[in-house]
């Protein structure tokens, strides 16, 4: 049997779900990935092609917070880049990528880096304010919305602190506030906590859980909705190679294989019970 079988299923499965939602029967996604595959030419000569990632599919709803989970080199981080439109130009890419736009035809995510690139020569809230002004965003209406945020991050009364003054949590804080300023519907977290300590990593977990940060890219919507060039929708898509942190913040986690990396395994949150996941699943996903 062809073992491309199942990936293909699933295509035709997202088409005829594209047509039921054009009919007005279901919503469309959000975002999509179809059949993305990726590599890099060999760096030597006699080397064979990088294959990153092969056939991944991908779908997120309005308002959904997704996970990827796998382990590192699998590709995680690049298909981050492909949503965003952050490809290294040497990349063969190949699918179909659906993300929202703008009105003049601009990809509208916000990418959130593993560091969290702050620039020492400004304060705090001058380097949140660098999120609104990349992205276009009128100071008088990014000013009074980075000044909610601050409180609503736990940031509040540091706004004129130096990011060497502030601990690591606080600048992954200011960092991701930085993000959501952008005004963009669907965020793009590139394990936003990985270079933390694991006690402040669960911390932080905690904390994100707490945000709603689905509702603060759904804010974005609000905002200027006329700008957007389909119907507004919102949604989060974190990749992590830490099964606690996809099972406490996600509500539906995809387990990607080893490079080249390709789902694996899909899981949503169990509602009513104890536990979210089924956590030896994952694990045993994780292992194939």
């Amino acid at each position: 049997m062809d073992e491309r079988v199942p990936a293909l299923a699933a295509v035709m499965d997202v088409t005829a779900r594209r047509a039921d939602a054009r009919a007005g029967s279901i919503p469309a996604p959000v975002l999509a990935v179809r059949d993305l595959r990726i590599s890099f030419p060999a760096m030597s000569r006699g080397a064979r092609d990088l294959e990153v990632l092969d056939g991944l599919d991908l779908e997120m709803g309005d308002g959904e917070f997704v996970a990827v989970l796998g382990p590192s080199g699998c590709g995680k981080s690049t298909l981050l880049r492909a949503l965003g439109g952050l490809m290294d130009p040497r990349a063969r890419v190949s699918g179909e990528i659906v993300v929202p736009r703008d009105g003049a035809g601009r990809r509208a995510t916000a990418w959130m880096p593993q560091r969290d690139g702050l620039l020492p020569w400004r304060r705090a809230l001058p380097n949140a304010m660098v999120g609104a002004i990349a992205a276009g965003i009128p100071g008088e209406r990014a000013l009074p919305r980075a000044r909610r945020l601050f409180d609503e991050f736990g940031l509040g009364g540091f706004e004129r602190a130096w990011p060497h003054e502030l601990s690591g949590g606080m600048r992954q804080r200011l960092a991701l506030l930085r993000t959501c300023l952008a005004e963009r519907p669907v965020l793009l977290l590139d394990e936003p906590f990985g270079g933390l300590d694991p006690v402040t990593r669960r911390r932080m977990n905690a904390w994100l859980a707490s945000v709603r940060l689905t509702e603060r890219a759904a804010d974005a919507t609000t905002r200027d909705s006329t700008s957007l060039a389909a119907a507004p929708g919102s949604g989060v898509v974190l990749v992590t190679h830490d099964i606690d942190e996809a099972m406490m913040l996600a509500d539906r986690i995809l387990v990607l294989s080893d490079r080249p990396g390709r789902v694996v395994h899909e899981e949503r949150v169990q509602a009513g019970t104890h536990e979210r996941y089924d956590r030896a699943a994952l694990l045993d996903a994780l292992d194939c």
